[in-house]
């Protein structure tokens, strides 16, 4: 134990530390990369906007995209059902860059896969997944609120174009996508479709395409080319058909009907009618600016709205409505029609006659025989058309008012004429004293049964005699008989060949002549003695002197 050395106490050596080292330049790099980050992010954060969409299918938090033309200008962050559980609200974090993207008129809509009879699109998305398509607007920015479409509007706001407006009674098969033909090439697409605000008309929005927009001008017709479109008029029946995809998706198709000129640009938002068919619109030529009514005392069954009123074969209007709302209650049995047209045609005929306004004119042309009449169009359909016509004989009658509208007098024909002329002839018929003529028709008979059975009876005689004719003439010695006849006749032709002027007979003829000549002179003699001396049939002639009576002779 005593060879271990003591051990000597240390004695510590105190310096100052260092305030700064190499090790804390890790943590605060990532601290202020950190920080810059967070910086970027909230820094390149837009507005966040609210969508609301019927259902968030294939939506999905920060995974679902928002795009523009293919770009992306944000993301899904939020999903969440609405209040009234009637649709879905989607928050999109909109990027920097793209807050000025949102204004009034933005449009949202869900790119999926989409199967139509206008359109195939989205299949893009069954590998990359559904996205959220961002149309910008053109009104001014600031709203964060929107509704998203559930069908992608057929055309791009952005895309150029004339979009026009273009309204019809009825819808028809006409639908969104639906194409729009001219010279059945097609050059643009129906947008919307949508209800007017009085419930009345349907209004579709149409798009152009810019390279076909100056085919568009001020008078050009649309018609309706959706289907097979069968017809029948006075013309016959006639069936036209568009093209397999009009047939599937309807379709509108317009042009400028012959005998117009083009006119001016259509300009954007134009109105234009849509008629139901192309014939309808190449006969819209007319201005229907006569307004006037028809009181038929016939029945109007076959007369539609819309039919059209003809002058002289000439379409100049149409019926416009058929109601006894026209005429005050329970004073008239009449029915009433509304009827509209262009009177210039009318005018033409009267021209330099009449001057001055409609009423006028109407009320000149009515006191020399303007009429109205119901005419059959088609005997198939049974379909009736107003025709108005100059009818120099129809009793003498006035323009009327009744009510706001002036009344043209009408006249029956065609249908009602007939109707009228078999009552009449019906009503003849049942006048005839029909029982005495039936009876006389069945005493005829009778007479005419015996007749017939008296000439059956005769029948049955003459085919006896026929019967006993043929028997003689089959018999072997009336066949001999010719023979007989022409000996018999060379013998006659042998006798009057005697008494000709070289036969025997011919002078014995003339000495039998002779003689008889000779006695008839002596009995002329005879009976001029007579009646001169009748007392010479006792005396005898005086030649013979003084006659002596004779004795009379003694009997022996």
């Amino acid at each position: 134990m005593s060879d271990v050395p003591p051990i000597k106490p240390v004695t510590p050596e105190f310096r100052a530390a260092q305030r700064w080292n190499l090790v804390w330049v890790v943590p605060i790099l990532a601290v202020l990369i950190g920080g810059w980050l967070i910086y970027q992010n909230l820094a390149s954060r837009g507005p966040i906007a609210q969508v609301s969409f019927e259902t968030a299918d294939g939506i999905a938090i920060n995974k679902t995209e928002v795009r523009c033309r293919s770009v992306r200008v944000g993301m899904v962050k939020d999903l969440e059902l609405s209040g009234d559980l009637n649709s879905v609200m989607v928050s999109i974090q909109m990027d920097r860059h793209a807050a000025g993207l949102l204004r009034e008129d933005t449009r949202f809509w869900v790119v999926r896969p989409r199967v139509s009879a206008t359109d195939i699109s989205g299949l893009g998305t069954l590998l990359t997944g559904v996205y959220i398509e961002l149309e910008p607007g053109a009104g001014s920015p600031g709203p964060t609120t929107f509704r998203g479409l559930e069908t992608p509007p057929p055309t791009s706001r952005n895309v150029p174009g004339r979009r026009l407006v273009l309204t019809a009674d009825e819808a028809g098969s006409l639908v969104i996508g639906s194409p729009i033909f001219y010279q059945g090439v097609e050059v643009g697409r129906i947008e919307t479709r949508k209800l007017a605000e009085d419930g009345r008309q349907v209004l579709y929005n149409a798009f152009i395409r810019e390279e076909f927009s100056p085919l568009v001008r001020e008078n050009t017709r649309f018609w309706n080319t959706s289907g097979v479109d069968i017809s029948a008029g006075a013309t016959g029946i006639k069936v036209r058909t568009p093209s397999f995809q009009a047939m599937l998706a309807g379709g509108a198709s317009f042009g400028i009907p012959d005998g117009l000129e083009a006119g001016k640009p259509a300009p954007d938002e134009m109105i234009f009618r849509l008629y139901a068919d192309e014939d309808v619109a190449k006969n819209s030529l007319f201005n229907p600016s006569l307004k006037f009514l028809l009181l038929f005392e016939q029945s109007v069954r076959g007369l539609t709205k819309g039919a059209p009123v003809e002058f002289r074969g000439i379409p100049i209007g149409r019926v416009t409505n058929i109601s006894f709302d026209y005429l005050p209650a329970g004073k008239d049995s009449r029915v009433p029609v509304l009827v509209e047209v262009d009177p210039a045609l009318l005018h033409r005929r009267l021209q330099g006659v009449v001057e001055g306004p409609d009423a006028k004119f109407l009320s000149y042309a009515v006191d020399h025989g303007l009429r109205a009449a119901l005419k059959t169009e088609s005997f198939i359909t049974g379909t009736l058309y107003v025709d108005l016509a100059y009818y120099p004989d129809a009793v003498a009658a006035e323009l009327t008012q009744v009510g706001e509208y002036a009344a043209v007098p009408t006249v029956s024909t065609g249908l009602a004429q007939l109707e009228m002329k078999l009552t009449a002839i019906l009503d003849k018929i049942q006048a005839l004293p029909l029982d005495a003529t039936m009876g006389t028709i069945a005493k005829a008979a009778e007479e005419a049964a015996t007749t017939i059975a008296a000439a059956r009876g005769t029948l049955d005689e003459i085919n006896t005699t026929a019967a006993a004719a043929r028997k003689m003439l089959d018999d072997p010695e009336f066949r001999g008989l010719p023979a007989d006849l022409r000996a018999t006749l060379d013998d006659l032709q042998k006798t009057v060949s005697s008494v000709g002027p070289d036969g025997t007979m011919q002078g014995d003829l003339l000495r039998t002549l002779d003689e008889l000549r000779g006695s008839l002179r002596s009995i002329k003699s005879l009976s001029t003695t007579i009646d001169e001396k009748p007392s010479s049939l006792l005396w005898g002639r005086e030649s013979s002197g003084n006659p002596v009576p004779r004795a009379p002779r003694r009997k022996p």
